[in-house]
């Protein structure tokens, strides 16, 4: 899509940065394993060696000769490293108190010529008052800088924090007291203004509309992370047993002869950048013309007369061997499309979508009041065809929808979807997101209360698209805020702060000038081609969807804006029930972070160098003692003596001939022992 990717402008400033410390002088760089991590995502290895960038190691031979290597490695601080104090070291470092302690043992050791230190956050004030009161640190760091780039760009509009704890930190009982500062946190790594502080040239004057930041948490939208969603990134998400870490992979194959084998799903995918948001019933479609367009540009199989479906495409491609990249590209989509469609029908998730989606929107598919849910939702769940976490999520699904049954009647649906006994906890779990689960007999609290206006009645859909009639909450909200009719009860101002009647509408042609000062611009009339967009950074605690990620893109183009959102990590429903589940779990099985012993400088960073071993003399002699062997009064090869020398020189043992003579010499009394020297004879 159009707009500045968060991935390319990441980069950019890491490059820019290391660029422009002492531009043409070799250099090292160092970072450690969160600074790696961020640059890693990013940053080819390659990218940052050209740069100057390179690590000398001194190595010996068997011999003991040392000798200088040039080697192409990026150094990390808690590892241990060979000294080079005539090269110049860039620090790219997270801002935690044990990697400053690594700084400072480099430092005292003077293990660098010089020191130019970039943090990817502003760091605590109390370890930068440290780094100020250093004598050493102010001898050797020649430039500080802070950057902000303590964040991980997944998509060109999707940011994480890789920061699934947040979850927990914020909904558990037993967390309540960690919930401020973890909040204080997150707002360091959004908060401008300090950075402001250390560069004055930040924000640059830009004639672009003033920026937005849009903060909510998960409990805006309990629907989204529950319900069945069929665009083709969100439902491989769900169905399939993808392998997600720092990054993402899926085992396919071409066809059923070959092994499969782990592929990545990534940005470097043109295939998938293009159809990841696509509804999978337009994917199918899409996928099968674009192979057919394949086959007209490639005229060795315009005769084939296999047909185009799905299987065939694969057998296809599996004979193209100087397509290797593109083949294995199309091949992992077609194994992923397939076998996310064999799941939705072998799971019945066409009827189980279509009741999900009438608990979402409180409207049928022709966008009337629903009837018979209750029948529905007990139907499904006695169908033995639907798999246990989709008889769950249909019951949280239908709590949400009438905001809370009779606990006997909670109990009713649990007996029917025949669930395990931790899945009920899952349920009530849900309280602490702000859901209701029961209520009393006389309660007259009515159903659920959609904050953000239903879709009003329209005709029925003709295109199939009747099981995605559902939008998550946060593609409403950024609607309402383009129109300027956002609730500020629910949203309200923070900075400036502003009223309603003057923030709703803003101002015009606002330009970047300062961030304390003017007010923001929600709802201009649409710009051009030609003027920057305006942007809004969506920040959701918590967690975020696939869906609501795709609400954001599908939001930037329907709004002409540039629209990014950010969130401490990435929901699957999957992960999402059982961190819901976890929050009746003692505190200690959490495993979080704050809970951990802190991280420590590693003990080697302040051990005493052991001085390198004098390397070992060789066996030869050397050309200048050869030419002083000279001929002795024997006729033999001998070396010049001095002083106690001649009293080391060793003796071989005599000959069998001499022996009978030795023995005779050192039976005579008072008589002197003869010297002998190597190779001696009798005259």
């Amino acid at each position: 899509m159009a707009g500045a990717s968060a991935i390319s402008i990441q980069q950019k400033v890491i490059l820019d940065t290391i660029y422009k410390v002492d531009h043409g002088e070799w250099k090292v760089l160092i970072l450690d394993d969160g600074s790696q991590k961020l640059v890693n995502g990013v940053v080819r290895e390659d990218d940052i060696l050209e740069l100057n960038i390179t690590r000398i190691s001194t190595s010996r031979t068997p011999r003991g000769i040392a000798i200088a290597e040039q080697c192409t490695d990026i150094e990390r601080i808690e590892e241990r490293r060979p000294a080079n104090k005539e090269m110049d070291a860039v620090y790219l470092l997270s801002p935690l108190p044990h990697i400053v302690d690594c700084v400072m043992a480099d430092l005292e050791r003077q293990r660098y010529r010089r020191t130019f230190l970039i943090w990817t956050s502003v760091l605590r004030p109390d370890l930068q008052i440290r780094l100020d009161k250093s004598g050493m640190a102010s001898q050797h760091i020649v430039q500080a800088s802070v950057l902000n780039i303590d964040y991980y760009p997944r998509e060109s509009h999707l940011i994480t924090f890789r920061d699934p704890w947040s979850f927990p930190t914020l909904y558990h009982p037993a967390c309540n007291h960690l919930v401020r500062q973890h909040l204080d946190e997150l707002a360091q790594k959004l908060q401008l203004d300090h950075y402001a502080q250390y560069n004055n040239d930040f924000p640059p004057p830009s004639p672009r509309p003033r920026g937005l930041l849009v903060i909510t948490d998960r409990s805006l939208d309990l629907f989204a992370p529950v319900l069945h969603e069929f665009t083709y990134q969100a439902m491989i998400h769900d169905l399939l047993p993808l392998i997600e870490g720092d990054k993402i992979f899926y085992k396919a194959s071409l066809n059923q002869s070959q092994p499969g084998k782990d592929q990545e799903i990534s940005e470097k995918d043109s295939i998938w950048v293009k159809y990841r948001h696509l509804h999978m019933k337009d994917l199918l479609d899409q996928l099968v013309q674009d192979f057919n367009a394949f086959k007209a540009q490639n005229p060795q199989f315009a005769d084939s007369e296999d047909p185009a479906t799905i299987n065939g495409i694969k057998d296809m491609l599996a004979g193209l061997p100087k397509f290797q990249e593109g083949k294995e590209a199309y091949s992992l989509h077609l194994t992923m499309t397939q076998d996310a469609m064999t799941v939705f029908q072998e799971q019945r998730l066409a009827d189980v979508a279509s009741v999900e989606q009438s608990l979402a929107t409180g409207l049928d598919e022709d966008y009337k009041k629903p009837k018979n849910l209750a029948d529905q939702v007990v139907r499904l769940l006695d169908d033995d065809a639907v798999l246990f976490p989709d008889r769950l999520r249909l019951i949280i699904q239908y709590l949400l929808y009438r905001d809370g049954l009779l606990p006997t009647d909670v109990q009713k649906l649990l007996l029917h979807a025949r669930l395990p006994s931790q899945d009920s906890e899952v349920i009530y779990n849900l309280e602490h997101l702000g859901a209701h689960i029961t209520r009393i007999l006389k309660d007259a609290r009515p159903g659920a209360q959609y904050q953000f206006g239903k879709k009003e009645a329209q005709p029925p859909p003709t295109d199939g698209s009747g099981l995605s009639r559902f939008d998550p909450a946060l593609k409403l909200v950024l609607e309402e805020l383009s129109r300027g009719t956002l609730d500020q009860t629910i949203f309200p101002f923070t900075k400036p702060h502003l009223g309603a009647a003057d923030g709703l509408m803003g101002q015009d042609n606002v330009s970047q000038a300062s961030l304390r000062s003017a007010k923001p611009t929600w709802a201009r009339t649409r710009p051009s081609a030609s003027e920057p967009k305006q942007r809004i950074l969506v920040f959701m605690a918590g967690g975020a969807t696939y869906s609501e990620s795709r609400a954001c893109y599908e939001a930037s183009q329907s709004l002409n804006k540039d629209i990014y959102l950010a969130t401490s990590h990435m929901l699957t429903p999957s992960l999402y029930l059982r961190q819901v589940g976890d929050l009746s779990v003692d505190r200690r099985r959490l495993d979080l972070p704050s809970d951990r012993p802190k991280p420590r400088a590693p003990d080697h960073l302040f051990e005493k160098e052991v001085p390198p071993s004098p390397p070992v003399k060789p066996l030869e002699p050397s050309l200048d003692k050869m030419q002083k062997l000279r001929l002795n009064e024997e006729g033999l090869l001998s070396m010049p003596t001095n002083g106690s020398a001649q009293d080391r020189k060793p003796t071989l043992p005599a000959s069998p001939s001499s022996s009978g003579r030795l023995a005779k010499d050192k039976g005579k009394d008072g008589e002197k022992k003869k010297k002998h020297h190597f190779f001696s004879s009798k005259r």
